[in-house]
């Protein structure tokens, strides 16, 4: 697809979900979405059409995480991005939010080694790729409970997942949840609570979840 092409069609998709997108974060957000064609042909990053892009595949890469963007506080430092794969959310909400500290979770080494590759063509600042698996991350105590946002999609959001993210996000942070969750299952977190439920993408139907972390109490890890 041609650039201006591109950016033409990402633009009135954003704008049909009520985001207006500024020419650099258009530019960088093409390069990323070429760099994520590119190596899904050798690896599987996504199994949505890229050759050429359908339009659920803008949708759910692009312009979901930019109306999620619209969450960022202005307090807001550190996201995390669970399960990052082929960089979506993670990377579009990074490009349109420059003022936060963004660390890539991914378990996959192949995977690992795009999101470098997509950090560094992009000469993206305070963004970093951590190779392991989430659970494993409670290692690093400089994340423990300062951490302002946790963002997840495709990640099986069990009892365990829940107990890890309790235990990064500080009192008054938040998960942005790309996707459905059962309410239910919560009771037994009493730190987190659905605080609100936004729509994305219009065509989709699809809508992000907002979990938010109670201001008393501490985190326990099952």
């Amino acid at each position: 697809m041609a650039s201006r092409d591109f950016r033409s069609r990402l633009t009135r998709r954003a704008r049909r979900a009520g985001v207006e997108i500024s020419p650099g974060a258009l530019e960088a957000l093409q390069r990323y979405f070429e760099l994520l064609r590119k190596w899904n042909r050798r690896i599987n990053l996504t199994a949505l059409p890229l050759d050429p892009a359908s339009d659920e595949a803008l949708d759910r890469l692009l312009v979901e995480p930019l109306v999620a963007a619209r969450q960022v506080q202005p307090g807001d430092r550190t996201c995390l991005d669970v399960g990052s794969g082929g960089g979506s959310p993670g990377i579009p909400f990074r490009l349109v939010s420059p003022g936060l500290r963004l660390v890539l979770v991914e378990s996959k080494v192949r995977k690992s080694a795009f999101l470098r590759e997509v950090v560094r063509q992009l000469e993206l600042v305070d963004v970093e790729v951590d190779n392991r698996r989430f659970e494993e991350l409670l290692a690093r105590a400089d994340l423990l409970e300062a951490t302002d946002l946790v963002t997840l999609r495709a990640v099986r959001p069990d009892a365990k997942l829940w107990n890890t993210v309790q235990a990064f996000l500080r009192p008054g942070g938040r998960v942005l949840w790309f996707g459905s969750t059962d309410s239910t299952k919560l009771k037994a977190l009493p730190l987190l609570s659905e605080t609100a439920r936004v729509p994305l993408a219009p065509a989709l139907g699809s809508h992000l979840t907002v979990l938010t972390k109670g201001l008393e109490g501490h985190y326990s890890v099952i």
